[in-house]
């Protein structure tokens, strides 16, 4: 189980955190971190996106977003993407 999990809404000029293009999260252990991404399938999957982010290589901006902004966030997918 992670110590813990931070989310972050992938936005861009013409997205918010209540429209963003994607979800995506950070779990932290005593081991180290991994960085996953929001299916469509509403399952979690490896990402460098992340990372790539906090280098200044990713295209789009990441928002970090509280637990309850996650929630709001994937039920905006489930309604999207039904």
């Amino acid at each position: 189980m992670p110590d813990k999990i931070t989310f972050y809404a992938v936005v861009a000029a013409d997205r918010t955190t209540d429209n963003p293009y994607g979800l995506v999260r950070r779990l932290q252990t005593d081991w180290g971190f991994t960085d996953e991404g929001l299916r469509k399938d509403f399952s979690w999957v490896f990402t460098p996106a992340i990372v790539e982010w906090e280098r200044g290589d990713l295209g789009q901006e990441l928002v970090e977003v509280s637990h309850e902004q996650a929630d709001k966030i994937i039920q905006y997918f489930r309604a999207r993407w039904a």
